[in-house]
């Protein structure tokens, strides 16, 4: 069952990443998920770190170290990606 919530959480945090960055990033949705898990993977990791991670109510600062690091990471592919398949 954790794997079907890193699934949604990855597209979800994807998703917003895309939302943030200007422009049109023309990568697929698998992709766009994929990139998504390993941001909020890597920004719990770096919540961790500076020891915001469980803090009382919603975790935003959580959330937004998960979706810069998506967003980072949608735009460092996204140019590899158009450049491959254009």
């Amino acid at each position: 069952m954790s794997f079907l919530w890193a699934i949604i959480a990855g597209l979800i945090i994807g998703l917003l990443a895309k939302l943030v960055l200007p422009g049109r990033q023309p990568i697929p949705l698998w992709l766009t998920v994929v990139l998504g898990i390993v941001g909020a993977v890597v920004g719990n990791a770096l919540a961790s770190a500076f020891g915001v991670r469980d803090t009382g109510g919603i975790d935003w600062i959580r959330h937004v170290f998960q979706i810069g690091v998506a967003a980072v990471l949608i735009s460092l592919v996204t140019p590899l990606w158009a450049r491959r398949h254009a």
